[in-house]
């Protein structure tokens, strides 16, 4: 599903030269649930950024769904974060004075698929996140944070992506609705599907069946959680 050899980037060059990762290697399997942690400026972000096709890797390989990706055109890059890859941001970037669904359907309107299908699709991915039919219809900006959480992971969900990548989901959530945003994706890989959180959250990372941590831009420990 996923895998990163070798993987290094770096800014600037010459004496202002720095690098934010440093020879990142691992691999990701499909159903798998993976977190990886670590404290602000330790490459985490940068990580993801390069896992979302969003960047390039100034070396190594990243290889998505056995395709190397590391070095695409941006054209090539932008087919597949729409394809393979569902995003969910910390600021939820939902379109405010929209439907809630009008914005889970909008990734299916820049596909072939048909109405019926995108509508279909919409239905599925919101039932999936569990979030109540009454609100299928609201404008987006008349949710709760929870509730906005979930319709984000519903339209990262809408396309059936290879990966879901989860950016601090639960960064701008209390406590309790955190808890509700973190137990929809344990929910989704129960169901089968992939999904990668970055997090500078320890508790919220234990939350996933493996942690990968990062500290100066090497891998400091890759763990399963023990059964």
């Amino acid at each position: 599903m996923i895998e990163v050899k070798n993987l290094f980037k770096k800014y600037g060059d010459g004496s202002a030269e720095a690098a934010v990762l440093k020879n990142i290697s691992f691999k990701i399997n499909k159903g798998e649930f993976v977190s990886v942690v670590g404290p602000s400026g330790s490459g985490k972000s940068t990580l993801m950024n390069i896992l979302g096709a969003l960047d390039a890797p100034s070396g190594g390989q990243y290889f998505l769904d056995n395709q190397d990706i590391s070095q695409l055109p941006e054209e090539d890059l932008a087919e597949i974060r729409k394809h393979k890859i569902g995003f969910v941001f910390q600021s939820f970037n939902l379109l405010p004075r929209t439907t809630v669904f009008r914005n889970v359907m909008l990734p299916l309107i820049y596909s072939d698929a048909r109405v019926e299908e995108r509508d279909e699709k919409t239905k599925q991915a919101l039932a999936a996140v569990g979030l109540e039919e009454d609100r299928w219809f609201h404008l987006s900006n008349e949710l709760s944070g929870g509730q906005m959480q979930r319709v984000a992971i519903a339209r990262a969900l809408v396309n059936n992506p290879a990966i879901i990548l989860a950016d601090e989901p639960t960064g701008n959530l209390d406590t309790k609705t955190g808890e509700l945003a973190i137990g929809t994706l344990q929910k989704l890989h129960k169901q089968g599907h992939t999904i990668v959180l970055i997090t500078h959250d320890l508790g919220i990372a234990s939350r996933a069946e493996r942690i990968i941590s990062i500290k100066d831009g090497e891998i400091e420990s890759d763990r399963k959680k023990s059964v």
